[in-house]
Formats: structure tokens, sequence, C-alpha cells
């Protein structure tokens, strides 16, 4: 099995993004996104829009993913999807097709789990990174999820700690959108942050027990903040945006910076591996680099294409699972809450 050659394609369907992969055993040969503009005007993702457009997008996707690869689809070993967790409507859009195509091709059908595969995008081969040996502490930060988890073996994860309210992602895009950024604003606020002073205002930090998040208080205190300098001054957010969301970014990557800390000392295990959409802020990787070098932390950061939503990270568990032999029937179903 292990010098056999395994060509996985991957479909990803959970929020507004279609993407599909086609994979060499843990070689990505394609991996193509199709994201979705119309969500813009409405200043967040809108359900049934996103399920219409996956199903617009998926056929391209996926006949562009096996002609970047140079494969046809008769190579194809298995099919990997998103089953969850993610949007009801457009976890079905993938998970229908993905079922019909293997069916139509009598190949394995391979569920996975979208969080997991942000945590083992870092087995993806990758010449310029090694992945991380186990046991690693793993932080999971998206627009829908905040985790830290204690990674054992590829299918063997514990969680530690994670969001009791709002994810990271959240709180950037609400906080963003407090300040009149369009969405999606949390990247936004990481541009202007670059040119801000992140002491300029302070923000509380907010006291939850153990490893756990909270950030619902802190988007209630930056809207409180911002409508009382507003009534002050009412070109108080244009005259400060950067100073306005380097205090931001400041505050919530010392909240994950925190836990992070305490997680290691906690576990013993200096290993630190970060994914999801909100690991692409530079911020945070950059509080996390500088762990490795003050802490002694040994750090691994997914390249960009590998932290927002996509495919190659599905058939990256698609293959590790393909290994394994562990298939899906085909009476698998999405599901919107989709927990290790």
């Amino acid at each position: 099995m292990e010098n056999e050659t395994n060509y996985i394609l991957a479909i990803e369907s959970s929020c507004d993004d279609t993407s599909a992969a086609v994979l060499r055993n843990n070689n990505v040969l394609s991996n193509v996104v199709a994201s979705q503009k119309i969500h813009e005007e409405y200043g967040g993702v809108v359900p049934e829009l996103a399920s219409r457009a996956h199903q617009q997008n998926i056929v391209p996707v996926i006949n562009q993913a096996l002609a970047k690869a140079n494969i046809d689809k008769k190579q194809l070993s298995a099919i990997a999807f998103t089953r969850g967790p993610g949007l009801m409507g457009s976890l079905l859009v993938g998970t229908s097709f993905a079922k019909s195509m293997a069916l139509g091709l009598n190949i394995p059908l391979i569920e996975v789990n979208h969080m997991q595969a942000h945590i083992l995008a870092h087995f993806i081969q990758d010449k310029d990174m090694a992945p991380p040996k186990f046991p690693f502490l793993a932080l999971t930060i998206s627009g829908g999820h905040t985790q830290i988890l204690k990674v054992s073996d590829y299918f063997e994860m514990q969680v530690l700690g994670q969001t009791l309210d709002d994810a990271v992602g959240e709180a950037f895009d609400k906080s963003a959108k407090i300040l009149g950024l369009p969405y999606p604003g949390g990247p936004l606020v990481d541009t202007y942050a670059k040119d801000g002073n992140p002491l300029a205002f302070e923000f509380p930090i907010p006291k939850v027990n153990d490893l756990n998040f909270s950030f619902s208080g802190l988007k209630t205190s930056i809207l409180y903040f911002v409508q009382r300098k507003t009534k002050e001054n009412p070109n108080f957010i244009a005259e400060n945006l950067a100073d306005i969301c380097a205090a931001i970014q400041h505050t919530i990557v010392t909240i994950i910076m925190r836990k992070l800390k305490k997680s290691v000392k906690l576990t013993g295990i200096k290993t630190v591996a970060i994914g999801g959409g909100v690991s692409a802020n530079s911020g945070i990787r950059k509080a996390i680099l500088d762990a490795e070098t003050n802490l002694g932390w040994k750090v691994h950061i997914p390249k960009f294409e590998y932290c927002t939503d996509n495919a190659a990270m599905i058939g990256i568990v698609g293959y590790l699972k393909f290994k394994k032999r562990l298939f899906a029937e085909q009476d698998v179903t999405a599901k919107a809450r989709y927990t290790f």
C-alpha cells in the first residue's frame, strides 16, 4: 500500500467556497477554489445563496481540478468530501455529488471532518516544511471555530479548550463591521493594524476558566467603545482606524497566546501547529513565531493556500483514511455539527 500510487479527488463545500483537489498520495496535483462574491453585499454568508452557488460551481471546479492534475476520472482511487461541520445546504451539495460520483465510478467514498482537515493539512507533502511530530498541540481558528487540541495521532485528537460563544474569526469580522469595513472584514483589520499602534486603545481581556475562550464580551466592549467615541467625535473611526484595528488585533492575539502558553505548560508539549482561516492573520503568525524563538516551541504554520477552506486539506485526510481503508457507506449524510 505504501508504494502504491493512489489518486484522491477531494471536494470541499462547507461554507461559501467550492473547492476540488486531486492528490497523488500525499502530494497535491491541483487545488482549485471558486469563491462566492455575492455575499459581500449582504455583509455575511447567506446560506441559501451559498448552496445555490455551490450547485453552479461544483462541476466546473471538479473538471478544472482533474484537468490541472492531468488525470482522467477513471484513474481515481477514491473520492473524499467534507461531511461537516458547516452550513447544511452547502454540505449537501458536496456530499451528494461525491456519493453520486463514487457510485458511478465504483470507487470508495471517504468522509472528512472539516476541522480535522485543517489540522492534518500540515501533512501535505512539502519540500520546504516538515510535518509536526506526534504528540503536538493544534490551534484551530476560523470564522466558526476556536479550539486547542492535543493531537496524539492522525485520528486521535482531544479537545482541551474551545470557545464558549463566538469564534475568533467572527470576532474579527464583527469588529470590522462595527468600524464600517466591508465583508469579509477580518483580513482588512489585519491590513490596517500593520500601520497602527496596538497600545493606542485598551480593550478588556475576558476572564474564562481553563483553556476555553470567549469573544462575545470583547465584541460588545468594542461596540460600546466605538459608539462612545463617535458620539464625542463623528470622525473618530476615520481618524483612528489603523490604531483601532491594531488594538483589536493586539487584544485577540493576547487572548490566544495566553491560552496557548497555558496549554503548553499544562501538557508539557512544545510543538504547536495552527490551522483554519484565521491562521493567515499576520499578528497571530508573528506571535507564535516569537514564541518559537523566545519560549523554545517548535511551531508549524501552514502555507496561505492551506489556511482558508480548500480541498487539498480534505484530500490529505482522504489519503490517510484510504491507507487505513476507512471508507464511508452510500447512506452517509452531511452533518452541520460534527465534533471530534
